[in-house]
């Protein structure tokens, strides 16, 4: 879409009343919930309410599968680490947040790891990864993981050709160890299109809640397009092994994109349903003599609300 398309600031509008409705719905949404009262008519269309509420009917459901896959995960110590790999915008963040949100992050938690430094800059290019490595009855999702080497390090010249030569001599062999160590290794990579990545950049311009997404890093990998492109090219096929494959998540629809993954993630993991015990609620032990103080007034939140 070109800048000086006539519909191009009616979809960024558009683009941003439907991640703040999404946001709110999906602490709210129920199968009984009145949609059309919630969004006061954001959506044009009845189509397009049918296509939404469809699309959140199915992410609970899936939602509702990864809760039976934590139990089992659980019960039965099993370790996974989940890679997510992408173009910046591709959408990695967004089906994060949709798999861990109704989860326990005890149990599934996220690694995003900054740019290393002066220290960890110097040790084995593995070492400061393998700290967030899941112990028994754990799920780790890398929200960017040690491929930055065959990306951005590769694309923006952070690392020397004989360090770039070693990581695809020594990822192989990484990922064959952690599997023969007993973690399960899933890799996806989230693919965009050159114009949807424009917009959405273009959208985070224009929201004040997203702008702090956009980095000097983030702007410099849009103009270097095609390097990146070549880059995740060569890194798909040096590193695409049986023990640990990729995946292609195409990702220009977000919903979309979502559901097919956290749908895909489900048949990867041979989990069942763990039936769990009946809870009853205990009565609440009473004391004579007991007297409950009350609150300071200077210690509570005023209520402005």
């Amino acid at each position: 879409m070109l800048l000086d398309d006539k519909n191009f600031p009616q979809r960024i509008q558009s683009d941003l009343v439907d991640d703040q409705d999404e946001e709110l719905e999906l602490e709210l949404f129920d199968e009984l919930y009145d949609l059309d009262g919630l969004r006061h008519g954001n959506l044009q269309s009845h189509e397009e309410r049918l296509a939404r509420q469809r699309y959140f009917h199915t992410l609970f459901r899936l939602q509702g599968e990864l809760v039976k896959l934590q139990s089992w995960v659980v019960k039965t110590g099993h370790k996974v680490v989940i890679l997510f790999e992408g173009r910046d915008a591709a959408g990695k963040g967004g089906v994060i947040k949709r798999i861990t949100q109704r989860l326990n992050p005890r149990v599934c938690r996220v690694a995003a790891l900054s740019a290393p430094n002066d220290r960890e800059r110097t040790q084995w290019y593995f070492q400061r990864y393998v700290s967030h490595l899941p112990a028994a009855g754990e799920i780790v999702l890398f929200d960017r993981s040690w491929y930055n080497r065959a990306g951005v390090e590769r694309v923006m010249g952070f690392c020397s050709d004989d360090q770039y030569e070693e990581f695809f001599r020594s990822v192989p062999e990484f990922e064959r160890m952690l599997v023969r160590s007993g973690i399960q290794v899933i890799k996806y990579w989230f693919s965009i299109s050159d114009e949807e990545q424009r917009f959405r950049f273009l959208s985070r311009i224009h929201d004040p809640l997203k702008q702090w997404k956009l980095s000097p890093m983030d702007l410099e990998s849009r103009r270097r397009w095609e390097a990146y492109t070549k880059a995740k090219e060569i890194m798909l096929e040096r590193t695409h092994i049986p023990e640990a494959p990729w995946w292609v998540v195409h990702a220009d629809d977000k919903k979309k994109a979502r559901l097919n993954c956290i749908h895909h993630l489900l048949q990867q993991i041979p989990y069942q349903e763990v039936r769990q015990p009946n809870v009853r609620l205990p009565e609440r032990q009473r004391h004579e003599g007991y007297q409950r103080h009350p609150t300071p007034l200077e210690l509570q939140v005023p209520e402005v609300y």
